[in-house]
């Protein structure tokens, strides 16, 4: 079994092989060929630090040159601050193959699994991103949407660093990047990212117009939200990576009130990808990320396959 760094794993995973790599990963999963894991928690307090340990995971087909393989991501978490790690299994042989780290992963495969959503469901003309947050989702997001539409200008709200987040996104995609409120960002973005800690939803989902995506990733447990039901209620569509951890770990959806999403509305990405719906061009999309463990195995076998562990 071999071992490979953050610094190896940065060298040769690149954004559009991540988006790639997690198309074919959520087709498999559309078609039935893919098992996913729930992700597992157990939480303490140790001498004054907040400490939790979780795991996920997935098994995959093969996939042209990518061998089948059983994966797990575990991660701990201190006071806030988190350490991932990968690992692979043979499905030939039930083998290790390999332990990677996967801090660089987690960067990746949220924003890359939102441009694989949003490349299916937004619109194809839109002119205009607004991203909700100014950390590291934030920018993931910001250049991994820009990469699947062409945007125009950008819209950045946050609740500090909003100026110095823009002027950075407007050096590295080349485009107009304006710091705004959220009730701007909200009524003339196209597409809508969100990749905060909110607890609360973030605007009033009146203002989103009609025909906008929004892609929903900050949170990952019941208790946190970033949607409001009035967004959620006008969506014609609420797309996510699995229906039974968006039902227990997206906050946004467990929250809604009864009946504001219609059982129909609820759609995996998977499914979408298989068999799409047509799309009006007024209906708003929403797609709810809370991450999955398809996406960390997906990255991580492309990666330990680049790397020559197979």
């Amino acid at each position: 079994m071999q071992s490979f760094t953050e610094a190896q794993v940065a060298a040769v995973l690149d954004l559009p092989s991540a988006v790639a790599a997690l198309r074919a990963a959520f087709i498999q999963q559309g078609r039935g060929q893919a098992q996913v894991l729930a992700r597992h928690r157990a939480t303490a307090a140790v001498d004054g630090a907040a400490l939790a340990i979780s795991a996920m995971g997935a098994i995959l087909e093969a996939d042209g040159a990518l061998p089948a393989v059983l994966g797990t991501k575990v991660y701990s978490a201190r006071n806030g601050q988190y350490h991932f790690l990968v690992s692979l299994f043979s499905a030939a042989s039930g083998a290790p193959i390999a332990t990677l780290e996967a801090n660089e992963f987690t960067r990746l495969r949220t924003a890359a699994a939102s441009a694989v959503a949003a490349e299916l469901l937004a619109p194809p003309d839109a002119k205009t991103l607004a991203v909700f947050g100014a950390g590291i989702q934030g920018r993931a997001h910001a250049e991994a949407l820009a990469g699947v539409r062409r945007f125009e200008r950008v819209l950045v709200c946050a609740r500090s660093g909003a100026q110095g987040f823009a002027a950075e996104l407007q050096a590295a995609l080349g485009l107009p990047v304006q710091a705004v409120d959220a009730a701007t960002a909200a009524s003339e973005a196209d597409v809508i990212a969100t990749a905060t800690r909110s607890p609360v939803p973030l605007f009033d989902g009146g203002l989103v117009k009609p025909g906008a995506f929004v892609a929903a990733v900050g949170s990952s447990t019941p208790k946190a939200r970033e949607l409001d039901d009035a967004l959620l209620g006008r969506a014609a569509l609420v797309a996510v990576e699995w229906l039974e951890a968006a039902r227990q770990e997206a906050g946004d959806i467990v929250q809604a009130a009864p009946g504001v999403i219609a059982p129909e509305r609820l759609v995996e990405l998977g499914e979408l990808l298989v068999n799409p719906r047509p799309r009006g061009a007024q209906d708003i999309v929403v797609y709810k990320s809370v991450g999955i463990g398809l996406e960390d195995v997906a990255l991580a076998r492309l990666v330990a396959q680049r790397l020559g562990a197979f």
